[in-house]
């Protein structure tokens, strides 16, 4: 089977372990990257020969089609695609305390980034995904379970990372029958050492923050394990189930 990677998203922190590490993965014959911008490490190139950079926008549907009917053409198919996507902070947009910072136009961004660009992509995988064993991740957060939420504010990322674990657990179902041989995962990593988290790392003890690297290799270390009943996994950086 051939074993082909892509990853959405390409320029964060946990992004860029994620990408060296399958590249350095022999399993894989070619790693394809995505993302709004230019690569911010060339280096990458220089180190593999197998990577390829598309500049894309993810929010634009005719993009989007465009370049899966790309891969189809090219008979290219994929049996691990990654989508690290995500936005807590940027600007104006920062975690809500009460429902007074509630801003529509933060929200919108939110579900934008968090929640539309992984659902613009669940919806074209299966004409992508290899059929025979493949498995589609997308980076969640523990504060997207509702049953686990005991402490509030957070309004909009909470409620955009909730509509995406509910995304993939409603396409779950339609995998189940169409894409029997793929597993879908909704992955909290922790609190990592990135710009996302920065400015929430005061109150992290040291042993909980973790490098990219480190979460990076325990979501690839999980994925071979995981299997298609149930076809839907929402897990942590330990691998534990974490209660929808």
């Amino acid at each position: 089977m051939t074993n082909n990677a892509l990853v959405i998203g390409g320029n964060g922190g946990i992004a860029q372990a994620i990408i060296k590490q399958l590249c350095a993965n022999s399993e894989y014959q070619a790693v394809i990257v995505l993302s709004r911008s230019h690569p911010q490490d060339k280096s990458l190139f220089q180190q593999f020969s197998h990577v390829s950079w598309i500049v894309i926008d993810s929010l634009d549907e005719e993009a989007v089609d465009a370049q899966v009917k790309q891969w189809q053409s090219d008979g290219m198919t994929f049996s691990t695609i990654i989508s690290t996507v995500g936005v807590l902070h940027a600007g104006s947009i920062k975690p809500e305390k009460r429902l007074e910072d509630i801003s529509i136009n933060s929200l919108m961004s939110y579900f934008q980034i968090n929640t539309l660009v992984n659902a613009q992509w669940l919806k074209v995988a299966p004409k992508i995904l290899n059929k025979q064993k493949a498995v589609f991740v997308v980076l969640s957060a523990r504060v997207g379970s509702i049953s686990d939420n005991q402490l509030g504010g957070w309004y909009g990322y909470r409620a955009s990372k909730a509509a995406l674990n509910m995304l993939m657990k409603t396409a779950s179902v339609e995998y189940k029958r169409r894409m029997p041989n793929t597993v879908l995962v909704c992955y909290h990593p922790g609190t990592v050492d990135t710009d996302l988290s920065k400015p929430f790392q005061a109150n992290v003890k040291p042993e909980k923050l973790f490098t990219p690297e480190f979460t990076a290799s325990q979501l690839l270390s999980f994925l071979p394990a995981l299997n298609n009943d149930p076809n839907i996994h929402y897990i942590d950086w330990q691998g534990q189930s974490i209660h929808w």
